[in-house]
């Protein structure tokens, strides 16, 4: 749980921030996570979040290391695809200049 007004924390100082004004960065088991659905992705991934004033937004920063070269058009290409296909429901893609409200 995030504090609403700046105060202490036990575990890093950033914690301690208020959550009504800033983003904060945290630690996420959401990588783990996939770990455990997707066997074959099992250590492979890591991740972090970021704690944000809102209720209905998130943010991915994914970074990962390709077997072999992939163009930004063709990742984002795959990115869409598993949108509207395997991922549907779980997944969105936009290019939108969208806002959390």
């Amino acid at each position: 749980t995030q504090k609403t007004v700046d105060g202490p924390s036990g575990k890093l100082w950033r914690d301690g921030s208020g959550a009504q004004q800033n983003i904060i960065p945290a630690s996420t088991g959401a990588a783990k996570a996939v770990g455990k659905v997707i066997p074959a992705l099992n250590g492979k991934l890591t991740g972090m979040a970021f704690r944000v004033p809102v209720a209905n937004v998130s943010v991915v920063d994914l970074t990962v290391r390709l077997a072999k070269p992939a163009s930004y058009d063709t990742i984002k290409q795959k990115v869409k695809e598993a949108a509207l296909g395997p991922l549907k429901g779980i997944l969105d893609y936009t290019e939108e200049q969208v806002v959390s409200s």
